[in-house]
């Protein structure tokens, strides 16, 4: 038992969500900047944007690309607060929202929509972003471009680049067109929010042995670490310490367990139909090699189902341990 666990939530299913709730991300977590308006009067066709001559760039202290810059800062505000109506009224009646991925979002309702549903599932996102140029293509409309960081707690972090249409309806500014391209997903905090549901404390027990376990991210939400005791029926105790967390070589998560005995192992996780499975390779104290396939199957938010099978020990085959239930303590 000492060289557990993966967290599990149906995990092809689970990290095929994930990509697309980052895409949504990339998609949503644009940049899109422009003042709240919210006239309702028909829309002037969007502009067509030619090569843009500097002598069209205006300086930062002209009023009206002011106004899409304070707009940039009320956009911000709105994501943080996860006000995705509001968010909405940004655009234009037509007014036009196409993602990385290409998937098109048009008027205010679907956009809304969109954003509504990402908040849902990322309800403490955070976002951050810089205008990089804000040009005027005439009296009426402005293109801008900047850069994102999108923070999606625990860890996730996206990186992207952005480009808006500015029209005026109204005498007020809205977006016609935004289009993002995602820069870059850290994947290794994107995978390792996966492990945020082995935070806490957790206690099994079989046959008069009881061992409990403290899960706690360490390393700025790099790794989780895992003290564990196990208490024998006989009163005696023994303690030891696992690490797991993101491999950027392997692609994997992985973790390093280090033992009572003075032994270690290292384990390799993927995901199976209905868990993850760990292949471990290691040594006791004694220096006597071992191998194992621990196989974690998560029940609910609160308990989990673990077993070490296909174990050896010096090269001997050893029988497959028992299922545990371990469960969450308060």
């Amino acid at each position: 038992m000492n060289a557990w666990l993966r967290p599990v939530e149906q995990p092809h299913s689970e990290q095929f969500r994930t990509m697309k709730k980052t895409t949504l991300v990339g998609l949503l977590l644009t940049l899109f900047v422009s003042p709240f308006a919210f006239a309702q009067e028909s829309d002037p066709p969007p502009p067509e944007v030619a090569p843009t001559p500097a002598n069209l760039a205006t300086s930062p202290s002209d009023p009206s690309l002011d106004e899409i810059r304070v707009g940039s800062e009320a956009f911000v505000k709105a994501f943080n607060e996860g006000n995705a109506a509001s968010i909405a009224q940004m655009w234009t009646q037509q007014g036009e929202y196409v993602d990385s991925a290409g998937n098109r979002f048009v008027g205010p309702k679907e956009i809304e929509a969109a954003y509504a549903d990402f908040f849902g599932e990322s309800s403490n996102a955070t976002l951050q972003l810089k205008i990089d140029s804000l040009t005027a293509l005439s009296d009426t409309a402005a293109i801008e471009r900047g850069t994102s960081l999108v923070e999606v707690p625990p860890a996730a972090t996206i990186t992207g680049r952005y480009e808006a249409i500015h029209v005026k309806v109204d005498g007020k500014w809205k977006m016609a067109s935004v289009r993002d391209v995602v820069v870059q997903t850290n994947l290794a905090t994107q995978n390792l929010a996966d492990l945020e549901f082995l935070v806490g404390h957790w206690v099994a027990e079989e046959h008069g042995n009881k061992i409990e376990s403290v899960c706690s991210w360490v390393g700025d939400h790099r790794f989780v670490k895992r003290d564990y005791t196990t208490t024998n029926f006989d009163g005696t105790q023994s303690s030891g310490v696992q690490l797991i967390g993101w491999n950027p070589q392997g692609g994997s998560i992985q973790s390093w367990t280090f033992s009572p005995d003075g032994g270690h192992a290292i384990g390799i996780w993927t995901p199976t139909p209905d868990g993850w499975a760990a292949e471990m390779e290691g040594m006791t104290g004694s220096g006597a090699p071992t191998t194992s396939v621990n196989l974690l199957h998560r029940l609910d938010d609160n308990a989990y189902v673990w077993q070490s099978v296909n174990r050896t020990i010096d090269g001997v085959a050893l029988d497959d341990t028992n299922e545990v239930v371990i469960k969450r303590q308060p």
